[in-house]
């Protein structure tokens, strides 16, 4: 069995999940689910819920996020150029 923590409900019903734990499964973020689910046998069982698919995931990451903004920066500035084709993109790539 994995890791096994007590915490205490709060006030209205308000458990605090270990920052640990929440920084694991993506809980940290804003809008973060958490499916609950009381079973037959009376255990009540917490599963987080991502809201954004597994292969999408790079895309929200701090270092991808931090990378979109700089290139919106770019643009917002001029600081882009435009290629008729590919070949012409690849070329200037490549110095040619």
């Amino acid at each position: 069995m994995g890791n096994r923590n007590f915490i205490t409900v709060q006030k209205r019903g308000v458990i605090s999940l270990p920052s640990d734990l929440r920084r694991r499964h993506h809980l940290d973020q804003a809008g973060a689910q958490v499916l609950v689910s009381e079973r037959e046998d009376g255990v009540i069982e917490l599963r987080p819920q991502v809201a954004i698919p597994a292969d999408q995931a790079w895309f929200w990451t701090e270092r991808w996020q931090r990378m979109e903004r700089e290139a919106d920066s770019d643009i917002a500035a001029g600081r882009v150029e435009q290629f008729d084709s590919a070949e012409d993109f690849v070329a200037d790539l490549d110095g040619e």
